[in-house]
């Protein structure tokens, strides 16, 4: 509310130098430039409210608006002195060494973090780090050391020069602890890092699109967490990392830079204790759902975790060529070997049949370790997926960034009706790990959650289903009417069984021209096994539109479904190849800025991969469509 005008001044509220008397010395703004530039903010914030009454301001009458404002948002040293200030990690004797500063107003409502007056915040990772890094270090000084003591015939001096190598890791991991802090500096964090040259790593906090906290096996034993952060930059790797800070420094970081809700108090320079909101008021929490222990007999049917034994024989070969030298076994030696075993057949079919009988016991432990307790539940505009039994890890999506699901199901998995689950989200790096939204699940009880957390694709309908309290399936938790597919026409039937098939035919043909017989007979084997895998990728194609989100689905050994918000479409492709021309088909791609970066519908009629276009996106296509 703008003051009325003193008496005898002007039009405008500046009153006049008779008025006012003699000017006394003004206080050029400039001299704001003493201080940081985000001090202002600080104290605004902080400072308690006053009125641009100059009756009632300190400020005299004779000041212009502008520097009235900005007379009256100072703070003395005094009134300041009244801002509490809290010492950080001085109350933790395992915690980082924090400055003491005063607390900070809240975060604005696009997000952002105002500036902070005084001394920023200088952490280090927790001094128990440096228990966890020469254990890291160990394989790669495994060779060398052994190369040492192998070349020094294993004598006292040999032994001396190993011990300085893992004394110069010890050191060298020191250093690095003692040279590395990150700071929340205002609006921004800074991972400075000043070994032989000083670096400092800027990230701005309303960049920052997600926080994961994760706790591996050694970090877990002392207390230690892995703190990532995802700036929705994309790729696979994350833009800022803090290896080695205590679970409750992980956790009140989390809380800090996913502070994102209008007029929240950021507590940067405040404890926060795991869980707790850094806002004034306590943050809900939803829990979409806790997978019970009953789901544990679902991982021998992902072929994710069912070729694991397989995958570890691989694993071992490998190395064995890799590093097989170093251990006094060379290509000649592995060949005979396999060359023993192809003599003796008998020896091949015992072993394959034993990692056989382990796939289902192999496959439900590596589900067990990967998604012990998952949890999927709703915080602060963030859904929060909790998961892991050695490596328990947190992440968490912005909600508002979160465009749609992704549901795929191997053929043994759609026998049982189950099915995995992803979100789609607009730049997110590793989405195949960190956007998992559940793990290998029923497919209703994934649907209900899909349409709950997310949004439902089709009718939703209530339906009454029997379930232990607290899981999935419940009665209350609406289950999803997924609306039906478009079929695709018969063409694409017919180019789906030729790609299935004519391979292992001209492949047997081949061999049976050569004399090859056994080849022959497997690719004409495999020829007739294409004619249901033909089939069944036919079957897998399907696209829809509901009016708000579209669907697109495809595949068969690994059957997957998009279902993405209309908002999300950024533009169309429409790919044709000579075969798909003289068929009549064509392949309709809808760009999204999230996930996979593009969405399929393949082999649709021209006219109807057309008309789906322009029915998700009319404003755009409906000029150049001819509508009969």
């Amino acid at each position: 509310m703008t003051p009325p005008d003193p008496p005898n001044s002007p039009p405008g509220g500046t009153p006049s130098d008779d008025a006012a008397g003699p000017t006394p010395e003004r206080t050029p703004i400039t001299e704001q430039t003493d201080a940081p530039e985000d001090e202002t903010a600080f104290e605004q914030a902080d400072a308690p409210e006053r009125t641009t009454d100059p009756e009632q301001a300190d400020v005299p009458e004779h000041v212009t608006g502008r520097e009235r404002a900005v007379a009256s948002e100072r703070v003395t040293a005094s009134e300041r002195a009244d801002v509490p200030e809290r010492a950080i990690g001085s109350e933790r004797a395992d915690g980082p060494e924090h400055v003491t500063v005063p607390e900070r107003a809240g975060v604005s409502e696009d997000g952002t973090v105002p500036g902070q007056g005084g001394v920023a915040v200088a952490s280090r990772l927790s001094p128990k780090v440096l228990l966890i890094d020469p254990v890291r270090m160990l394989p790669s000084l495994l060779l060398p050391l052994g190369g040492v003591l192998v070349a020094g015939g294993f004598s006292p001096r040999s032994f001396g020069f190993a011990a300085m190598g893992v004394a110069g890791s010890v050191v060298f991991a020191v250093i690095r602890w003692v040279t590395f802090t990150y700071t929340i500096a205002g609006d921004r964090l800074e991972l400075t890092r000043a070994f032989v040259s000083r670096s400092v790593r800027t990230i701005p906090l309303e960049r920052i699109r997600g926080v994961d906290v994760s706790t591996p096996a050694l970090h877990r034993l002392l207390g230690l967490a892995v703190l990532k952060l995802d700036t929705g930059a994309g790729g696979d790797k994350q833009e800022g990392e803090l290896n080695g800070v205590t679970v409750e420094e992980a956790e009140r970081l989390r809380a800090v830079l996913l502070a994102r809700r209008g007029g929240a108090v950021v507590t940067s320079e405040a404890s926060v204790s795991a869980g707790e909101s850094v806002g004034s008021e306590p943050v809900e929490e939803h829990y979409y759902v806790r997978v019970p222990r009953s789901w544990l007999r679902y991982g021998p049917l992902s072929g994710a975790y069912l070729l694991t034994p397989f995958a570890l024989v691989a694993g071992a070969i490998g190395l064995l060529f890799q590093w097989g030298d170093e251990f006094g076994i060379s290509g000649r030696d592995a060949w005979a070997v396999g060359e023993w075993l192809w003599d003796r057949p008998q020896y091949l079919i015992i072993g394959v049949a034993v990692l056989v009988l382990a796939m289902p016991f192999v496959g439900g432990v590596m589900y067990a370790i990967f998604n012990w307790d998952f949890t999927l539940r709703s915080r602060d505009g963030y859904l929060v997926a909790e998961r892991g039994l050695i490596n328990r890890r947190v992440v968490s999506l912005e909600r508002r960034r979160i465009r749609g699901y992704e549901l795929a199901e191997s053929p043994l998995e759609r026998a049982a009706k189950l099915v995995r689950m992803w979100a789609v989200v607009t730049g997110l790096g590793d989405s195949q790990t960190r956007g998992q939204l559940l793990p290998v699940s029923p497919k209703a009880a994934a649907l209900a959650i899909a349409t709950e957390a997310i949004g439902p694709f089709g009718t939703p309908s209530q339906s009454g289903t029997s379930g232990q309290s607290g899981t999935p399936g419940q009665s209350g938790i609406r289950s999803q009417s997924v609306a039906a597919l478009r079929a695709h026409p018969a063409q694409a039937r017919r180019r789906r069984l030729f790609r299935a098939i004519f391979p292992w035919l001209l492949v047997a043909a081949g061999a049976a021209v050569l004399g090859w017989g056994v080849v022959a007979m497997i690719g004409f084997v495999l020829a007739l096994v294409g004619i249901p895998l033909g089939l069944d990728r036919y079957g897998s194609l399907g696209h829809g539109y509901d009016g708000t989100r579209l669907s697109v689905r495809s595949g068969s050994l690994r059957r997957t479904q998009a279902i993405v918000e209309r908002r999300a479409v950024v533009g169309w492709t429409f790919k044709q190849t000579w075969f798909q021309r003289s068929a009549g088909l064509l392949t309709v791609i809808a760009g999204v800025g999230a996930g996979r970066g593009g969405y399929a519908a393949l082999d649709t009629g021209e006219r109807q991969g057309v008309e789906f276009a322009a029915e998700v996106t009319p404003e755009w296509l409906d000029q150049f469509v001819i509508r009969s």
